[in-house]
Formats: structure tokens, C-alpha cells, sequence
């Protein structure tokens, strides 16, 4: 038995080194199993997890009670809470990965050349992925979920808030690693709260591929900063909604409502709404009345706040803010091309909408927006990988490369070139 993760002594830097090393072969293990083996060995982490149910529940009990006593407010509290609906939660979610077809191996474009040989690209794992999160422990078995199917090997950085429970559910994870013969390297959880593990982490670059930060703002920042790996992350979610001169005004309350109110603490979740000039008279009061129904506090532009007294003024800081809370920005603006202006110096490149019933205009919305989720007559809630149909995602990538958007089990792949021949050489 090791000694608990608090009691625990040891020298990080020659630990991580042991754990990437560990994983790199591991790697190795993991990216030529069959695609039977890895869906047995979710199948059989899923059933761990449910057997273990009261054993998570202690676990998190132990956590929830250090959170307490150090501060954390409910909503971090919240976040950490493992309770029976969660643990089901996670291990439907095994279940859920399970089923999604396999990536791996799959060979598309096969062409042949005038020189006689085939060529065409496959689909292979990543290799090693490090992933530093923050409170939520349903992360541990959804990204080895996500990262087990891709054929890819994972080190998992809990937040020192759910130590206790982070280890718990590696045990179910290594438990059902085992029942399949697949090693425990596959998946390793690290040990130690140690901040500079963290460090250690984003700079190995001779065992990991690449780094998936989920967090607040503050850790986002620290891994690109020191980061040698590459980093799949968003660093922060200012949405958008633009309602056109041109909106039906009912699909327009209907949207920019939920929108904001859906859930508050989410990056998908619109933080300024957009109006044109040619509209605002007529909606503004309409969305305003359903917002303070909600409890939204509204601040806003001083064309809005002629429409709206009540609004408490809107800064320059508002517009670049990501709020997570019953906030929201409101802008009137002139037209469409004031709007994508408007995004494009104060968006942060995750989600933005239109809502309008102009053809032309939603095309030229859908160009020249430069998001990596972009909507028409729709919710920026929408911008999830489970709507998106990739079944699961491990968080979304405001970057261009190497994946953007949701990052499913695809954005956990890339593709090499094969070429087929029969003897053929260069001339």
C-alpha cells in the first residue's frame, strides 16, 4: 500500500521523469490494442466505478471536508462533490465512449500516383497526453475514457482539492486496465499535490505530446507560459450573440434567453449581446423583462441605457470580460459589419452566433467570424461536444492547430502519410 498522497516525501522532478517514462512505453502498449480490448477495459471501469460507488463517496467526503475548512466557496464545492447520480454520470459515460466507433487505424484519401504507388493518410494516436485539471473528479475517468479509446496514454493532474478522490477513481481505472491485460501505465493519476509536478509536466517534452489544460483562467495562463509541450486549451469564453436588423423577434428572445440563462458558470455561455440599431427599440425591452426575470444584472452601452434606464453603464472592461455569472454586456450597434467588428477585437475565438433571417447576411457572418464555433439561429450553448455529436469531449480549443472547437476523440489523433508500392522506386 503507498502512502497517502499528503504523507508523501518525494523528489518531483526525478517522479515525473519515472512517470513519463512509464507512459511513454505504455504508449506503446495502448496504440496497438484492438479496439475490442479497449471498449472491455471502459466496459470494465465503468463496472469498478459502480462497485466502488461507497468508496468514492467516502473518499469525497474527505475532500469535501478539507475544502471546507480551507475556504473554498459552495460553488467550488459543488463542482467537487461526487454524489450516486455523478458517479452513475461518469461510468455511463465509459459506457457512452465505449460505443463510439474507433478512430484508430482508419485510412482515408488512398490515391494513386502517375509513378504507380498508392498514397493515402491513416489515423494514430497522439502518443502521450497530459492533462491539469481543477475540482471536477468526473474528469479523471472522462478524460482516461477519451484517451484510452484514442489509443493514447494519459498522466492526470488532479487539483489538490480532490486528492482523495482522484486516487479512488485511478484504482477503479487501474482495476479495469487490469481485467483486460492492459497495463496500469496506461492511465496514471499523479500522486503528489506538489505544485511544480505541474511544472515538471508541461516540459517534458521527450515523453509527452501534448498538454490539455481544463481550468480557471489562472492555470490556463501558467501552462502557456511555461508549457515546452504543445497546449490544446481556451483561455477564456467571450460569446456573442449579434441579433440582425433582419431577426424574427420572437427566435431572437427565444435564443439570446438561454443563451445567457441556460447556466451561468459555462465558456459557452453568451457574456455581451450584440443588437443592430434598426431592432434594438423594439426588442430590447422585451429581452430585458426576461432577464431581470432571471435575476441577470444588465449593463449596457448608453444606446442601450436610452432603451433601457434601468442598465447600469457598460465599461470598456465589460466588453472583454468573461463574467460566469447573471451578468450581461449589451451593445447597439450600427449593422452587421459593426457587429463582426466588435467580435473580432474583443472575442476570444470560442463561440459566436447571428441571429437573422437573411441568407447573405448569415453567410457572411459564417466567413468572416473567426471563432471556432460559429451559429446561426442558435444558442451558444450548443458549443459542446456531446451536441456536436462526437459523443464525449476532453474541452474545447480556441487554437487553430492542431484541433479547434470541442476536442473529441478525433481532436485526440492526427494522420500520417502511408504510401503503398509493389516493388516501385524513383526514377
Amino acid at each position: 500500500m503507498s502512502a497517502k498522497p499528503e504523507a508523501m516525501t518525494i523528489d518531483v522532478p526525478a517522479y515525473m521523469q519515472a512517470v513519463g517514462r512509464r507512459a511513454r512505453a505504455a504508449s506503446r502498449v495502448i496504440g496497438r490494442a484492438e479496439t475490442r480490448q479497449k471498449n472491455d477495459a471502459l466496459l470494465a471501469i465503468a463496472a469498478a466505478i459502480e462497485a466502488a460507488s461507497e468508496r468514492l463517496v467516502s473518499e469525497n467526503a474527505r475532500d469535501l471536508a478539507d475544502g471546507r475548512r480551507q475556504g473554498l466557496d459552495e460553488a467550488l464545492l459543488d463542482r467537487l462533490e461526487l454524489n450516486a447520480a455523478r458517479i452513475g454520470a461518469m461510468a455511463q459515460g465509459l459506457r457512452e465512449i465505449a460505443a463510439l466507433p474507433d478512430p484508430i487505424g482508419g485510412i482515408s484519401d488512398m490515391n494513386y500516383r502517375p509513378s504507380g504507388i498508392q498514397v493515402g493518410r491513416m489515423r494514430v494516436p497522439l502518443g502521450v497526453i497530459g492533462i491539469i485539471y481543477e475540482s471536477r473528479p468526473n474528469v479523471t475517468a472522462d478524460a482516461a475514457g477519451l484517451c484510452l479509446k484514442s489509443g493514447n496514454a494519459a498522466i492526470l493532474r488532479g487539483g489538490s482539492e480532490a486528492i482523495h478522490s482522484n486516487q479512488a477513481i485511478a484504482a477503479c481505472i487501474h482495476a479495469g486496465l487490469d481485467a483486460v491485460g492492459l497495463p496500469a501505465d496506461v492511465v496514471q493519476v499523479i500522486e503528489t499535490t506538489d505544485r511544480a509536478a505541474v511544472g515538471e509536466l508541461v516540459r517534458m517534452e521527450q515523453y509527452v505530446d501534448v498538454i490539455v489544460p481544463r481550468g480557471g483562467k489562472g492555470l490556463i495562463e501558467r501552462i502557456t507560459r511555461e508549457a515546452r509541450v504543445p497546449v490544446i486549451k481556451h483561455l477564456h469564453g467571450i460569446c456573442h450573440t449579434y441579433i440582425d436588423g433582419l431577426a424574427d423577434r420572437d427566435k431572437a428572445v427565444r435564443v439570446a434567453v438561454n443563451a445567457k440563462t441556460q447556466r451561468y458558470g459555462t465558456c459557452n455561455t453568451m457574456e455581451t449581446l450584440l443588437v443592430s440599431r434598426e431592432i434594438a427599440a423594439q426588442i430590447l425591452p422585451a429581452l430585458a423583462g426576461d432577464y431581470r426575470a432571471a435575476g441577470v444584472e444588465l449593463r449596457g452601452c448608453e444606446a442601450t441605457r436610452a432603451i433601457l434606464p434601468d442598465a447600469l453603464p457598460a465599461t470598456e472592461t465589460d466588453w472583454d470580460t468573461e463574467y460566469l455569472a447573471p451578468i450581461l454586456a449589451i451593445r447597439v450597434v450600427e449593422d452587421l459589419d459593426a457587429a463582426i467588428d466588435h467580435i473580432a477585437r474583443y472575442g476570444s475565438g470560442h463561440t459566436d452566433a447571428i441571429i437573422t433571417e437573411s441568407l447573405p447576411r448569415a453567410q457572411r457572418f459564417l466567413r468572416e467570424v473567426d471563432s471556432s464555433s460559429v451559429m446561426v439561429n442558435a444558442s451558444t450553448r450548443f458549443a459542446d461536444g456531446f451536441e456536436y455529436g462526437l459523443g464525449a469531449e476532453i474541452g474545447i480549443s480556441t487554437d487553430k492547430l492542431h484541433a479547434r472547437g470541442p476536442v473529441g476523440l478525433e481532436g485526440l489523433t492526427t494522420l500520417k502519410f502511408i504510401v503503398i508500392g509493389d516493388g516501385h522506386i524513383r526514377t
